[in-house]
């Protein structure tokens, strides 16, 4: 199935000058949505066993959960600041449109485990990085970067110093 087709366009959003594109047709659509899920869960690394994936907030929340259960993996959301109820260790970061904090629970990853980071797109790469810097931080592993689709001309691809995978390029 072409997810690109249940991509939308949305000009000006959040702010001016930037195309803002939108997954939420795909979220609608059940065979959209799972075969999204198949398809991001095919890009991992087959010869490595995941041992937790983490979901950005928000929209990496959703397929992330999807991969988690597909590769019999746990879940682990890294949230803004103040969302998380236990210990957190934070992490700011810059987006193409601003700059914010992430937080982690301080017990989500343990020392060597294997750690697919998920979200929908791979913008500027401050976001990606961040929590690739978290898991490390914690003793986690990054095994790989996995989106629903990476804006190249952002150069986000850059930051990350792990292996990246995208459904979709832009």
């Amino acid at each position: 199935m072409n997810i690109q087709d249940y991509i939308r366009d949305i000009a000006d959003f959040p702010k001016p000058g930037i195309l803002f594109k939108d997954i939420t047709p795909l979220l609608a659509n059940h065979k959209a949505l799972v075969s999204c899920a198949d398809q991001l869960a095919g890009l991992c690394p087959s010869d490595i066993k995941i041992d937790k994936v983490i979901g950005i907030e928000a929209r990496g929340f959703i397929i992330g959960t999807m991969i988690a259960e597909r590769l019999q993996a746990g879940f682990i959301p890294v949230r803004k600041k103040g969302k998380l109820p236990y210990d957190v260790k934070s992490k700011n970061y810059g987006l193409e449109y601003g700059e914010d904090t992430l937080e982690i629970h301080i017990d989500a990853i343990k020392a060597g485990e294997n750690v697919l980071i998920h979200d929908d797109v791979l913008a500027t790469g401050g976001t990606a990085k961040a929590v690739c810097d978290l898991v490390k931080e914690l003793g986690g592993v990054v095994v790989q970067c996995n989106f629903i689709m990476e804006l190249e001309f952002l150069n986000g691809k850059d930051k990350l110093d792990v292996p990246k995978s995208a459904l979709l390029k832009y």
